[in-house]
């Protein structure tokens, strides 16, 4: 009995030290070193100032700046007037397409968006800027809802369509693997380089 009891002990020892110290130190040193910026959250500065990270979106309200998606936790947040939140969250509220308060959303979000973007068609808004993802915290949004921004942007800021045009293709990343997922557009890195070029 006690020479079984001594090798599971032994065991466990071995196994607390393996997979509780050596391979999360292991795993922390590739991060740092290889993949140092993902490994700290994907940190985005501007200026020497950080401004937020590539991999969660922001609440853009400025006519200068590109709008993402819609979040139904306002990107993760805090609300200072509620006390009924307390700490930040991620997700989406699931409502079913024949739920009224979704309905009530999404045509006050066209008429704010038609009443911004002057000569765009109801038709022609993408579905991105009108719908909430999954995490509530999506940064990207896709090259035809960027493209369909600029006229308003370059009115707001007197930044030529064209240049607009250019930042938007240079922030405009592939399917990964050229086989996953669709073309997206960072709507952070894209503000960031509008910022950048308007008059002080």
């Amino acid at each position: 009995m006690m020479k079984y009891l001594k090798n599971a002990l032994r065991l466990s020892v071995v196994l607390i030290i393996v997979c509780g110290l050596i391979y999360p130190l292991f795993i922390t040193a590739v991060g740092q070193t290889i993949f140092h910026n993902k490994a700290n959250g994907s940190i985005v500065t501007f200026k020497g100032k950080e401004v937020g990270s590539s991999l969660l979106g922001q609440n853009f309200t400025d006519k200068r700046f590109f709008r993402g998606r819609v979040s139904s936790v306002n990107y993760n947040t805090y609300a200072a007037n509620d006390p009924n939140k307390d700490s930040v969250s991620s997700g989406s509220q699931n409502l079913a397409p024949s739920n009224k308060d979704l309905k009530s959303r999404v045509k006050k979000d066209i008429s704010d968006f038609l009443k911004n973007h002057p000569g765009v068609k109801k038709e022609d808004i993408p579905t991105d800027l009108l719908t909430s993802s999954g995490s509530g915290l999506d940064p990207d949004i896709s090259p035809k809802a960027a493209e369909i921004q600029i006229g308003a942007v370059s009115e707001a800021t007197g930044i030529s369509v064209r240049e607009l045009k250019t930042i938007v293709k240079k922030n405009t990343e592939g399917k990964t693997f050229r086989v996953l997922g669709e073309e997206r557009v960072n709507v952070l890195k894209v503000n960031l380089e509008v910022y950048s070029r308007l008059k002080k």
